[in-house]
């Protein structure tokens, strides 16, 4: 009976282990089509951008493939409540490293419009808000592969400085179109890439917060200080289009 058992354990974390790995994988990728992304934005090519947006569904059939794995973990296993903790935090981490993606592939498709534009400077200030985005996410996915909660902490309190920069830039842009009226069309592209980067932080977040959950049980209740400052009222608000 000791070695039914046993085995049953050692067959749940063998599986758990795979399918961290998986996740951590499909974190990778989409950290990787983000910092792509700004490679083609900043080449203004756009059969690259092209194919960067194609990439995304390899994303996106990775997140099928763990779902798949989590129902049959949840049938085969019968997880008690830790346990489950493990399943279902994998569930909703795939969930957001998808988003993650197909945020990247929104940056890489207004690439391509913003390509047949006269170069313009501001362009350059998005490739520091992917870095911090990018640095954001492989941090998440590092405490997610160590259970490790309180770096997952570090990083849910440090989007702070993603979202500084965000509204810093935010303001420049601004700036830049009101100064001259042929810049509103290029610098509306660089609004929404740049909206699009700093939503990437706020899932990197989301997943700090799972991973919390995972290893303490208990939600991450500490007040965040959320400083997106563009919804201000006086300020202008970009929709989160997900186009």
């Amino acid at each position: 009976m000791g070695t039914t058992k046993e085995h049953i354990i050692k067959s749940y974390d063998d599986e758990l282990a795979r399918l961290t790995g998986e996740l951590v994988r499909m974190g990778e990728l989409a950290v990787s089509q983000l910092e792509a992304a700004i490679d083609v934005v900043e080449r203004r090519d756009e059969r690259a951008a092209q194919h960067v947006v194609g990439n995304d569904d390899a994303i996106d059939l990775l997140e099928q493939e763990i779902s798949h794995d989590v129902v049959r973990l949840l049938a085969l296993r019968a997880p008690m409540a830790g346990d489950l903790r493990n399943v279902f935090a994998a569930l909703r981490i795939a969930a957001d490293i998808e988003r993650i993606g197909d945020y990247a592939a929104n940056v890489a498709k207004r690439s391509i419009p913003l390509s047949m534009a006269a170069p313009i400077n501001p362009t350059s200030g998005l490739a520091h808000l992917a870095e911090l985005a990018a640095s954001e996410v492989r941090e998440v996915l590092r405490a997610y592969r160590d259970r490790d909660a309180e770096r997952a902490y570090q990083v849910w309190k440090d989007d702070v400085e993603l979202d500084d920069a965000y509204t810093g830039y935010f303001r420049q842009l601004l700036t830049y179109m009101m100064e001259d009226p042929r810049n509103i069309t290029p610098c509306t592209h660089l609004l929404f890439m740049a909206k699009n980067i700093e939503r990437i932080g706020d899932h990197a977040t989301n997943i700090a917060e799972n991973v919390w959950y995972q290893v303490t049980g208990e939600p991450l209740t500490a007040q965040r200080n959320k400083r997106d400052l563009t919804a201000n009222p006086e300020m202008p608000k970009l929709g989160d289009r997900g186009d």
